[in-house]
């Protein structure tokens, strides 16, 4: 067991203690089911794990030319980050102090391409919505893991209703919505639109920790969040689904979650 030295009410210093577990630290960052703390807590929460398990070589998924860490924030948080991405040339747009990684992480031979136990923490935002073999992804992130590795995903989650409704749609349908009412979403903007699989993307532990736990995981948590913006345009629509959506979140419908975190150490 990794064992940390701890000064939180302890008179000396020397005094080596465990690690908390996922749910003490969430709890720590104020966790709460709202939509909006997965965004603005996402960051935080890579940080607080990175410092409780001294997770140090970083590997972003999917983080093509906006990674979550500004340069300057590695040195001062003492880690190297890898940006992976599919895409060599949103690589070549990410700032020249990281190292990069142009493979699909979902690919059945992308542990052959770069080899076991390579990073300490793995993370993505945004990203398993759009693989169709999500427990191949799985199963690729706990490979390049080390052990006592962490990986944190965040992603939106189905049954909520805009994301049922992307599903269903055809994609050039789908993406005329969207462009209407989020125009910064469109193709030439700085965050467009890919298609969506929704593979494993569930808010609720019966849906996602058996196939982790298959793969090897040893500890796993899922954090369910409730609520979005996709009809705050839509008088009347916005006012029922916000009531429905507060009912679901008073009595935590995993069913109709919006998003959730998957934090699992390997």
């Amino acid at each position: 067991m990794n064992m940390t030295r701890s000064n939180r009410s302890f008179p000396s210093s020397d005094i080596l203690v465990a690690p908390r577990d996922l749910r003490s630290i969430a709890h720590d960052l104020g966790y709460s089911p709202d939509w909006n703390w997965s965004w603005e807590n996402y960051k935080n929460m890579i940080v607080a794990l990175t410092n409780e398990y001294d997770l140090r070589d970083h590997l972003e998924i999917g983080g093509g030319r906006d990674p979550v860490f500004q340069p300057p924030e590695l040195l001062r948080h003492g880690i190297k980050v890898t940006i992976n991405d599919i895409s060599q040339k949103e690589l070549d747009l990410a700032p020249p102090e990281f190292a990069k990684l142009c493979c699909d992480i979902a690919s059945p031979s992308t542990i052959d391409t770069i080899g076991f136990n390579r990073f300490d923490f793995a993370y993505c935002s945004m990203v398993m919505e759009h693989v169709p073999d999500v427990a191949q992804m799985w199963r690729n992130i706990h490979g390049l893991l080390a052990p006592g590795g962490t990986a944190l995903s965040f992603f939106p989650t189905l049954f909520a209703p805009p994301f049922v409704a992307n599903q269903l749609m055809p994609e050039a349908l789908s993406r005329a919505v969207l462009h209407t009412l989020f125009p910064d979403r469109k193709d030439d903007g700085g965050n467009p639109k890919f298609p969506a699989h929704y593979n494993y993307c569930r808010g609720s532990e019966a849906a996602i920790v058996p196939l982790l736990k298959q793969i090897g995981f040893r500890e796993i948590v899922v954090l369910p969040f409730y609520g979005y913006s996709y009809f705050h345009k839509l008088p009347g629509l916005r006012q029922i689904d916000g009531a429905f959506t507060r009912l679901a979140r008073s009595r935590d419908w995993r069913t109709f979650t919006s998003f959730a975190f998957v934090i699992a150490r390997k």
